[in-house]
């Protein structure tokens, strides 16, 4: 097996491999997750969304190393299924499906929420911040973990052919750090407090598919994609803020 230990994330090196990759719904989150962390403060006792949690690793890795409360919720895993992994690992968190254009909390209720490889699904929209920030208190912080480019495709013009053929116009989704930190800023709804492509992010992704793919014994779909960029197009974007107040 592919080696998923890596001394610039000891907190995530805790945690078994197959276990991880049984997870596997998306490249490296833990690895994402302890590195947009160290942007957003997080303190035990806190109450924390996980949006887009799937089957409940990052929430496990929440409760544990941070010791906050967690709300993971996802439209497509059954909660029994994270509710499992919870009890494994004995972590009490709240698992729950939703979507997150109706999610089903009081304003003001999260002291941060986190999102680890699925906003860009549905946080693009120029309305999308305002709306997910009302779960926020004042002064709560948001951070995620988004597949990022290293130009943006309006300024290129095109969608590189080897990207193009994996995921087509989906990654008009991918944007640069840049274009996050506008994004979010120009609405005066939170401030910006770190926007950066992942030094090792197009590295990672590319060892987690190496490793997905030894583990299920099937190709994994982006290593083509990855072999072919090299690093010069994708990568990850951490972005974090916090609501005034």
């Amino acid at each position: 097996m592919v080696d998923l230990k890596r001394a610039e994330y000891p907190l995530s090196s805790k945690y078994d491999a197959g276990w991880l990759l049984d997870c596997d719904m998306g490249p490296n989150p833990l690895w994402l997750l302890e590195d947009l962390a160290r942007d957003l403060d997080l303190q035990p006792g806190m109450k924390v969304l996980d949006l887009g949690s799937g089957k409940g690793a990052t929430s496990v890795f929440l409760a544990k190393e941070y010791g906050v409360q967690v709300w993971a919720a996802d439209l497509w895993v059954d909660p029994s299924d994270a509710a499992a992994n919870f009890a494994a690992h004995g972590v009490e968190a709240t698992a729950l499906r939703a979507e997150a254009h109706t999610l089903p909390f009081a304003r003001a209720f999260f002291d941060a929420i986190v999102c680890i490889d699925a906003y860009e699904y549905f946080g693009t929209a120029d309305n999308y911040l305002a709306y997910l920030t009302a779960f926020l208190k004042p002064g709560g912080r948001l951070g995620i973990a988004t597949p990022a480019m290293t130009r943006e495709i309006r300024d290129l013009g095109y969608i590189p052919e080897h990207i193009k053929k994996l995921v087509g116009w989906e990654a008009l989704a991918w944007h640069t750090a840049d274009w996050w930190r506008f994004h979010w800023e120009i609405t005066e709804l939170v401030e910006v407090t770190s926007a950066r492509l992942q030094e090792t992010g197009w590295r990672d992704w590319l060892t987690w598919a190496e490793a997905a793919s030894e583990h299920t014994g099937t190709p994994d779909g982006s290593l083509e994609m990855l072999h072919a960029d090299q690093g010069e197009y994708l990568g990850f974007a951490l972005v974090s803020a916090r609501k005034p107040g």
